[in-house]
């Protein structure tokens, strides 16, 4: 594979939730040690339903979403999805 293609990039959006308050230190761990690819976030607290829902939107090539998503679905309490530009 050329390396111009290994260097391209996508822009997604992670979509999450947050159903454990215990969890939430260990999100902004990752999302800050991936600061560099993070283009914004919005984070809505939903008290009704006791969670957090966050969107964080991204540029950086899709295997480096898909492992910060991965990683981020590995934490107890939180769900993640990808959507990625075409």
């Amino acid at each position: 594979m050329p390396q111009e293609a290994a260097m391209e990039t996508r822009v997604a959006v992670l979509g999450i939730i947050v159903e454990d308050p215990d969890s939430v230190a260990r999100l902004n761990e990752v999302l800050h040690e991936n600061a560099d690819i993070i283009i914004g976030r919005m984070g809505i607290p939903y008290p009704k339903r006791h969670m957090n829902v966050i969107s964080v939107a991204v540029d950086a090539p899709q295997d480096t979403i898909a492992a910060m998503a991965g990683r981020i679905g590995a934490i107890p309490g939180i769900s993640v999805r990808a959507a990625y530009s075409k």
